[in-house]
């Protein structure tokens, strides 16, 4: 097939997109100027980050216009996330600036005070499709779920059902989940990071089964709200990678944090980085097997390293090739100077990130400091930082801050009066009652004088769309996640939190999402090491009727 082309204007990782084309046999070319969109036959829109930054980029790059005048020609077209939103005529999230006003309403921000929900909406959700009829749905399959990664959406208005294909329930929510009239096609979740599912979808769009409304077979139905939405929590599979000591790439796993190899028994790789695997092939086989996004950690500075070379680049670029699910880069992701002298800000290392196929970008070390720079300023937003610098370019969705806390204990909180304490179940060497968590940086070899509660709550003011929330007293230890910890962050942001740190069987997973409503559960050492499989873990999780995402294991 000739003329299918992608509408790229520069914002978030569409590489994603490229690659699940490429997987199903297409070749795609990318629109270079405004002439391009004219010649395309097919052409599909990824949208990633703001609306008003998406709008502003086509007028700038003069695609607006011909983009229009593409789709009243007939041609088919698909827009994902974003380039659904800009096809209404406004949002929310950039109230000044007008869109294509090809379907009228406004795109609005999800709300934030329903207490069944975290925002942004983040992870796998299902479809109602409300239109019934020969190739009228694309392919969408209403017993599987799609991936969202969204703060704002167009709520379900019943004036504009000719255009609406399916609704996704959200807390108390329904909005618009997909569109479809005419040659018009557009999916509010991602397809490229939806599994096989979404493969599926994405080939049905590229084969030319649609059907252009005239068919009077078609049914159209309204909507029905559910007692509960029917959002799953996501399993997630962590990556720690480095270099060993022979210069190579490996994934390894430490014990509170150490990686190498304790003594036993005048074992010859004591000392020696824990190596469990590559990553490329790590990454394939979690995917293979249920995880629902996966996470690589780079815990090697590289510092001599031009970042256009960083090796975790190629990583993400080969393991987008044939890994459909979301991708989490972190470790690095902070201003750095080239061998050369070169300077590259934050905003530039995590746009190469997104270029190369990752998803988000995981802040540490920078965050603490970003933090201790915003409570010095007396709460006041300084706009450079690499949490609101990324999170204005690319979204707030695209930003997760990852936390290295440990327990401090001490006996009464008169002990401790400019922390947050927790009055524990737990109590410390001596007995303490109370314990506050101390932030650290650089691997968790420095602790700062910030507590979670201080951190957690100042990076979401800046923008911070989740947080990947680890633990040093629980890491290596086998011994379920941190529960209180868990707790006490969930009741102070309303934004997703992933628990981390201390899984070592199926029925902690179980435990985290039943007693802390945590929306994911990431796990390392037991996936690498096979104790704990993940297909293991999904079963459990439905037998005690949990909701979690389940794939064909093939396309």
């Amino acid at each position: 097939m000739g003329g299918l082309y992608l509408l790229d204007y520069g914002a978030g990782n569409v590489r994603s997109l490229v690659n699940a084309v490429n997987k199903l046999g297409y070749e795609i070319e990318w629109v270079k100027e405004p002439d391009d969109i004219l010649k395309a036959e097919k052409l599909i829109f990824p949208g990633v980050g703001a609306f008003g930054s998406a709008m502003q980029s086509l007028v700038k790059k003069n695609y607006a216009k011909p983009l229009k005048q593409f789709i009243e020609s007939g041609k088919p077209f698909m827009g994902i996330c974003v380039g659904l939103q800009t096809l209404f005529e406004k949002s929310e999230e950039s109230p000044n600036i007008p869109g294509l006003g090809i379907i009228p309403g406004t795109v609005k921000l999800f709300n934030k005070y329903d207490n069944n929900k975290a925002v942004p909406h983040m992870g796998w959700n299902k479809i109602n499709c409300l239109k019934e009829g020969k190739d009228i749905n694309y392919g969408i399959n209403q017993d599987k779920v799609y991936y969202f990664i969204h703060s704002y959406a167009v709520p379900y208005n019943e004036n504009i059902k000719e255009w609406i294909l399916s609704t996704t329930q959200y807390g108390n929510e329904i909005f618009i989940s997909s569109i479809q009239r005419d040659n018009v096609f557009g999916t509010q979740f991602h397809p490229e990071k939806s599994g096989y599912a979404g493969l599926r979808l994405l080939k049905t769009f590229l084969e030319g089964y649609y059907n252009n409304n005239n068919d009077k077979e078609i049914i159209i139905k309204n909507p029905t709200k559910l007692s509960k939405d029917e959002f799953t929590r996501r399993i997630i599979a962590c990556l720690d990678v480095r270099t060993n000591d022979q210069g190579d790439l490996v994934v390894t796993k430490g014990d509170q944090y150490d990686v190498r190899e304790r003594s036993t028994n005048n074992d010859i790789n004591c000392g020696q980085i824990r190596n469990l695997g590559k990553p490329v092939e790590l990454a394939r086989r979690y995917f293979d097997e249920g995880a629902d996004e996966i996470t690589f950690l780079n815990i090697t500075s590289f510092r001599n390293c031009p970042l256009s070379d960083l090796p975790m680049l190629q990583i993400l670029k080969l393991t987008s090739e044939t890994v459909f699910v979301p991708l989490t880069i972190g470790g690095g992701i902070r201003d750095v100077i080239d061998p050369d002298g070169k300077f590259h800000s934050a905003l530039e290392v995590a746009g190469e990130y997104f270029r190369s196929g990752a998803d988000k970008v995981s802040i540490g070390s920078d965050a603490v400091y970003a933090v201790e720079k915003y409570l010095a300023n007396n709460k006041k937003l300084s706009g450079d930082t690499s949490i609101e610098t990324i999170a204005h370019a690319y979204g707030s969705q695209a930003v997760v801050i990852s936390v290295d806390p440990r327990r401090i204990y001490v006996n009464s909180p008169e002990d401790e009066p400019n922390h947050h304490l927790i009055k524990t179940s737990f109590p410390g060497p001596n007995g303490e009652l109370w314990c506050w968590y101390q932030c650290t940086v650089k691997g968790g070899r420095e602790g700062r004088d910030i507590d979670v509660r201080q951190l957690v709550t100042s990076c979401e003011a800046m923008g911070a769309g989740e947080i990947l929330l680890n633990c040093m007293d629980k890491d290596g230890t086998n011994s379920g996640y941190d529960l209180e910890l868990i707790n006490d962050v969930k009741k102070a942001v309303r934004i997703p939190v992933i628990a981390s740190s201390g899984a070592g069987k199926e029925e902690h997973f179980a435990e985290v999402f039943n007693k802390t409503n945590v929306e994911a559960a990431l796990a390392a050492g037991i996936f690498h090491r096979k104790e704990v499989p993940i297909q293991n873990v999904k079963n459990y999780l439905r037998e005690h009727d949990i909701l979690i995402r389940s794939d064909d294991p093939s396309f």
